[in-house]
Formats: structure tokens, sequence, C-alpha cells
């Protein structure tokens, strides 16, 4: 991965082929707190001022306007990105990781395992030859057996998750590094012509680069849903389409469901496909999260969907990228942060350790929503479908290798970083929620979403405005 000293800004706009001469809309300020080893905050940082500026780029196109000024505020940002652990109902807070999801002493190292949803704890288990009621102390006996290795390439067969802890040059002497070392942060490119697409002006006080926009949302934790609930923000109507066979955590919802709305829908069955192609068929947006191949079975390739819709952008996130020897395994950033060294970079010799938040994740979530609505001002001028793709494992990459650790320098403000300033409240259908307001700041741009997280699952699978049209007649 090429990075010549730009900043980080500088090289995210450059990855999302944006014009260098709109950075100097973007001004930096405030005061945040990610403390790390590595240049965390220059990543978080970064990928909101992209994603802000390529929303507001958008807003210059809409209304025949000069691009709105940015801002950036390094309180917002830290607040955004530790938005999945702020999060409240009536005052809970959410389970972020189960009992088994956790780092774990093997024979000649260390392990870590995702165990958050009951199919993946179930696949642990059985892995390790244990009982679906085993708990933390069985768990750490099986694995204190074997080497890392072992425990890997045993849970992963069997569809579970296990990664084991490799140093920095441990990662650099894997294929799958090397392969991920080569590519760009991100990539997008033109699939299919067409003449260019035309965007309505926007009207409204709220400059909403993403209104009137469909996106379809396939996504699940944490990185996709960060994303669409950013294009919601910017206006879109995003609907999250899950199977039922994998149901969702409310909590993560409870942070990733703002201004969404959340159906289920098995592709499985002809009369739900059907309902799928229909919505399909009027996306102006589809966003998927699933490890490469699981909806390419579905009949679901970017090449149909283009087909299907000339006017298509398609963004695909996986965890490892789709080449190499791990291209179809799962993985969360959690998972990432472990095979790729910086938890052990992190950590100390005694005890791997972590990023101060979920940073690869909501990273990528901003650089994938910044992608997508540079696609939309690329598309309104050249037209065409455009498939964009990017990994967490990239973005680590990007993070170990390619920021530099003196990012551009807030201006400075008085006083330490107040979390509460850049939290708020609001009610919604399952009680009081505190959430992180969002960092995308653009001059004329909306300041929360416009609606609460709902029930996930729970909406019908229609578009918001024809779900409005029938409860009018």
């Amino acid at each position: 991965m090429d990075h010549s000293h730009q900043s980080g800004t500088a090289q995210a706009w450059a990855a999302l082929d944006g014009d260098p001469e709109l950075l100097r809309h973007i001004a930096f300020e405030g005061v945040g707190a990610l403390p790390s080893r590595l240049p965390v905050m220059e990543l978080a940082r970064s990928t909101v001022a992209v994603c802000a500026l390529a929303a507001a780029e958008l807003t210059g196109v809409r209304t025949g306007r000069s691009v709105p000024a940015v801002r950036v505020d390094d309180g917002a940002v830290t607040t955004a990105f530790l938005s999945d652990r702020l999060v409240r109902v009536d005052g809970v807070a959410p389970t972020t990781f189960a009992p088994l999801s956790r780092f774990w002493r093997a024979a000649d190292g260390w392990v870590r395992t995702h165990a958050n949803y009951p199919h993946h704890r179930a696949q642990l288990l059985a892995a390790l030859g244990l009982p679906a009621n085993a708990e933390v102390p069985a768990v750490a006996d099986a694995i204190a057996g074997r080497t890392a290795a072992d425990v890997e390439a045993t849970v992963y067969a069997a569809g579970g998750l296990a990664v084991a802890l490799r140093t920095p040059a441990q990662w650099a002497a894997h294929e799958q590094c090397q392969l991920a070392a080569a590519q760009p942060l991100l990539t997008t490119e033109r699939i299919g012509g067409r003449a260019p697409r035309g965007l309505p002006a926007l009207s409204g006080g709220i400059l909403l680069p993403a209104a009137g926009l469909r996106v379809l949302d396939l996504t699940r934790v944490l990185a996709g849903p960060v994303a669409t609930r950013t294009l919601a923000l910017l206006g879109a109507d995003v609907l999250r389409i899950d199977a039922p066979q994998l149901p969702e955590s409310q909590e993560a919802h409870n942070d990733t469901g703002l201004g969404k709305r959340s159906t289920v829908l098995d592709l499985g069955s002809a009369v739900d496909r059907r309902v799928f192609d229909e919505l399909l068929d009027s996306a102006d947006v589809v966003v998927t999260g699933y490890r490469p191949g699981a909806l390419e079975r579905q009949g679901l390739t970017p090449e149909a969907l283009a087909a299907r819709r000339p006017d298509l952008v398609i963004a695909q996130l996986s965890a490892w990228g789709r080449y190499g020897p791990w291209h179809e395994r799962r993985g969360f950033d959690s998972l990432v942060q472990v095979a790729t060294g910086i938890a052990a970079l992190e950590g100390s010799p005694d005890e791997p350790g972590a990023l101060p938040a979920q940073a690869l994740d909501h990273g990528t979530g901003y650089l994938l929503a910044a992608a997508v609505l540079r696609a939309l001002t690329e598309q309104h001028r050249t037209g065409g479908a455009r498939l964009i793709r990017l990994a967490l494992a990239q973005t680590a990459a990007w993070l170990t290798h390619g920021i530099p650790a003196t990012e551009q320098q807030p201006t400075p403000t008085e006083g330490p970083y107040d979390q509460e300033a850049w939290l708020t409240e609001t009610d919604s259908a399952v009680g009081r929620l505190r959430h992180a307001v969002p960092p995308i700041s653009y001059a004329g741009g909306p300041v929360n979403w416009s609606r609460p997280p709902g029930l996930w699952g729970t909406d019908v699978p229609q578009w918001a405005n024809v779900c409005d049209q029938q409860q009018r007649r």
C-alpha cells in the first residue's frame, strides 16, 4: 500500500479519487481522546473528514452552488467512534462482548474468539468438542491444551470465529497480509455504461445530498451499519434487510439503526425473494457486508445487479478482502486487530491489547459512506453503475503503515474532551435513547437523524414513500 507523506485526510481523499482542491473546505477543531500507540485519532478524524467532504461535494452538485464548508470536531469524532459503547436505553448500557468473545491462552500463545451471536457460540463450542452449555472455564481448558494455530483452523472449519494472535512481523510474512498490502485503501470501478445520471435539485431548509435515494442495507455489525446510518443521516431512504435465521441484537440496532427502517426477508423463499427483487428494481444503492460468496450464491453478483439497475451503486465490504487464502473467511474488527499485529502492538509482553474503539469498523464505515457519495457525484457527471470494495484488513494496513502520526492538528479549544457535549437523548420504541450525535458536519447540513431506531426487523419491506402513500389512503 503505497502512501506519500500526505496527511491521512489527503490520503483518504486521494483513494476516493476526489479533487484535492476541495480539501481546503475542511476546518479541523476541538478536543478528542482516542489514546493509542497507533494513529487512531488520525484515522478517525480523516475518515469522518472525507465523508463530510464527499457529502458537501454532492450537496454542491445538487444545489448548483459552491461546496459548503466542512467542520470536523475531534470531540464529535471521538464520541462517534465510541457510539456502540456509549448508547443507552433508559440508562442501561449494552453488552458489547459476550463472555466467550475474548482472548484465551493457548499452549503457545493467544487466541481471540468471537461468539456474540448464538450460532457463532454454538460453532465455537462444537469445534472444541464441548457441550452447548459450556462456559468460560471449560473453554479455557480446551484452548489451553492446543496451539493457537490449531484452534484457529479447527474453529474456522466448523464455521466459528477464532484468530491466533500474530505479531506485526508474523502478519507481514502471511500471504493474506502481502496481498492486502498491495491493495489500495479502497477501490471504485465503473461496471457498465449509461448516460449521466440526473439528480434532482435539493429543496428544503436542510441540505441533504442523499435525499430521494433508496439504499438497500444488507450489512451486519459494525462497519456496514455505520455507513448506512450515515447515508440515512444525509437523507437516504435506508431499508435494512436481514435473514430470519440470523437474528440481530436490538442493542446493536439501537446504535446503528438511527434514521433507518429494518425488515426480515428469507431470500430462499420464493415469496420473499419476489419482494426483495421488487425493492432492488427501484434501489439506487446496495451495500453488502456478508462474507464474499454468500450473496453471490443468491445470484446477486455485481454484474447481475448492474444489469438490472444500470445506475446502481454497489458497495461491498469484507473483513479480509476478496483475494488470498482468507477471502471467504468471516471476520470482525476485534479479530482483524488480532491477526494484523495491532493487538500485539497495543498490548504488553504479558497480554494482548486492543484499540481504544472499534476503529477499523467505524473508520471503514465512514470511508464506505464517502465512497458511495463520491460515486453518486461521478455518476451525475459520467453515468454508469459503480462497484466499491473495502476490507477491514486494508484499513488495518493503512492504520499500521500508511497514516502519518502527525495529522493536521485541530484549532486549539479551551478545556479537555467533554464526552457529554456530544451525546443527545430522544424517545424511541425501546425507551429513552441516549446516543452520539453525528460527526458529519457541513454548512446547512443535518445535525441529527430524522428518526430514532425502531424495533429490529419489524418494518414493512417497502420503501418509505410507498409506506407513506398507503397510510394516507
